[in-house]
């Protein structure tokens, strides 16, 4: 099994490389999904499980209210979501707008919506940036806040200093290890 985590770290690093590292955007593969299986008149109807992904995505009304907190790490007290999910900055968005889209933003996906301060959190460091399709996106200290797709579990740091350009995020609102 650790074998297998960790051939999907590096294929998801390499991903990351190609997505944010060249022009040509990354090939993608859909996970596949499930159907559900025909309903008699006699049984009842079921629905099928729904699938699942290495980072969450959240629309702006489901992000509305996403608690940001700081957690312990192997890396120091770092940036998480409330469900305790890492959240990196990009060095290119240079606390500005986000410029994290297309294949890059397949392998970053922004947190979505306005944040709400948690343990460790200062209030006043959370905000908000408009990407160019209309959504909003959750800042602190300026920097818009990305997840990485290679993250697959809570506490994951997998994209800590991937390019020298994505770092995780202190209570200060600075990268660590940059």
């Amino acid at each position: 099994m650790k074998r297998l985590n960790l051939m999907v770290t590096v294929l998801a690093t390499v991903a990351v490389l190609v997505a944010c590292g060249s022009a040509e955007p990354a090939a993608t593969t859909a996970a596949p999904t499930t159907t559900a299986a025909p309903t008699t008149t006699a049984a009842p109807t079921t629905t099928a499980a729904p699938t699942t992904t290495a980072a969450p995505t959240t629309t702006g009304a489901e992000a509305e209210g996403m608690t940001v907190q700081i957690s312990a790490s192997e890396l120091g007290d770092i940036l998480v979501d409330g469900d305790g999910r890492t959240l990196y900055l990009f060095n290119p968005d240079a606390q500005g707008d986000p410029t994290c889209y297309d294949s890059c933003a397949d392998n970053w996906p922004a947190l979505e919506g306005a944040a709400v301060a948690g343990d460790g959190v200062d209030d006043a460091l959370l905000g908000t940036a408009t990407r160019t399709d209309g959504t909003v996106q959750a800042t602190y200290n300026g920097w818009p806040l990305y997840y990485f797709a290679g993250d697959p579990a809570a506490g994951d740091t997998n994209g800590q200093g991937l390019n020298d350009v994505w770092w995780v995020v202190d209570a200060s609102g600075n990268a660590i290890g940059a």
